[in-house]
């Protein structure tokens, strides 16, 4: 069996642009989709594919770890976030034609299930564009998990947090705390609530919320400081009573060796878009677990990087539960042949070959790439803000 043509199909999803990679085999109808979603950077990543193409192309798909490595080591400059997505996508393709050639689920050919089926928690974006948050936007969140719970789901994410300066006074506190005292108050004790900070704190000032947000108690922190700082957020870790979670823009296993060493995290959430698709995670996912740290890998992304995500749930020992998007845009299920299932907030095995769903191209077609907005944060001095 031999690759004969590897290519992207981008489709829009307003705050990002999906992109998915298609890969082709001499053998008829046999073809590999993997995900290589990278917000604001679609066009960069699709071209990117295109440089590793040559790579790929003739060779056995089935070889993933010396493809992978090919990818990895022949082109003379790392590739950063840009290139290790393009990578990331091409992997995912090829351990799906691996795997239906097989005629197996993905999560078999990793080594096959270690859990019955995995959790799943909600995401419910966030709105925080203004210095703090207004009562409407408090009821809104509320309202938002009222409705998760309703679903099914025991275990939501929002951002508690707004656009915040190196330091805060106590006005910003309390509406932190509001926030999440709207949400506990809508979804009760019994219910898990992660808090992303967005990396948006210097981590004096995420020491600060999370002391403030610990009374209501998180389930985790995430990104108190920038995911690059593993010192700073080690020092959040040591000074707040809440797990402390980062990784969703550390891109290889060195990034993630540093996070671990310095004893940063509990909670590691590669992406499996950014890190090297199926091999890096799994990766990453060994050195974790050797440390003692779980994972709930990032995945505000498309339909086909979330079936990669629940396959590798079922798989992975360490994994502790998945991040799901479920409303970004109402033509997620449309570009599929086969829509996520999620019943009283947990998945299922999938039973299909491969990673279980294929692109319908004409529905994807009808989204073509459009330019995503623009963020475009600055504090009320002018300065420009993290988002």
């Amino acid at each position: 069996m031999r690759v004969t043509r590897v290519s992207t199909l981008v489709v829009n999803a307003r705050l990002r642009n999906w992109v998915f990679v298609r890969i082709e085999t001499d053998q008829p109808g046999l073809i590999g989709w993997g995900e290589a979603t990278l917000e604001w950077k679609a066009r960069a990543v699709a071209g990117a594919v295109e440089d590793l193409a040559p790579l790929v192309v003739g060779e056995d798909p089935r070889r993933t770890e010396h493809l992978w490595s090919a990818m990895d080591r022949h082109p003379f400059f790392p590739g950063g976030a840009v290139g290790m997505s393009a990578l990331s996508g091409i992997d995912q393709a090829l351990w799906d034609i691996k795997a239906k050639d097989l005629g197996v689920p993905l999560h078999v050919l990793l080594g096959g299930p270690v859990r019955d089926h995995v959790r799943m928690y909600d995401h419910l974006g966030g709105g925080a564009s203004d210095a703090v948050y207004d009562q409407a936007t408090a009821e809104a969140f509320a309202a938002g998990a009222a409705r998760s719970v309703a679903d099914g789901f025991d275990a939501l994410k929002i951002l508690a947090v707004p656009r915040s300066r190196p330091l805060e006074g106590a006005r910003a506190l309390r509406e932190a705390v509001r926030l999440m005292e709207a949400v506990r108050g809508a979804v009760g004790d019994d219910v898990d609530i992660m808090v992303d900070l967005h990396g948006r704190t210097s981590p004096a000032m995420g020491i600060q919320y999370g002391l403030a947000l610990a009374p209501l108690r998180p389930w985790f922190l995430e990104e108190p400081c920038r995911p690059d700082d593993p010192a700073g957020l080690a020092e959040v870790a040591r000074a707040v009573p809440v797990p402390i979670a980062a990784g969703e823009r550390s891109i290889g296993l060195r990034e993630f060796r540093a996070l671990f060493e310095h004893r940063a995290v509990a909670v590691a959430q590669p992406d499996v878009c950014h890190v090297g698709g199926i091999i890096g995670l799994r990766r990453i996912a060994a050195l974790a677990e050797a440390h003692g740290v779980a994972l709930a890998p990032h995945n505000p992304l498309g339909p086909v990087a979330t079936m990669v995500n629940l396959h590798l749930g079922f798989a992975m020992p360490a994994f502790l539960i998945q991040e799901v998007m479920r409303a970004d845009v109402p033509w997620r299920d449309e570009v599929v042949d086969q829509a996520l299932v999620i019943e009283g907030g947990r998945a299922p095995q999938p039973t299909r070959p491969g990673i279980g769903i294929e692109i319908d191209e004409r529905a994807a077609a009808r989204h073509p790439y459009q330019p995503e907005t623009l963020v475009r944060w600055t504090h009320e001095d002018g300065s420009i803000a993290d988002w």
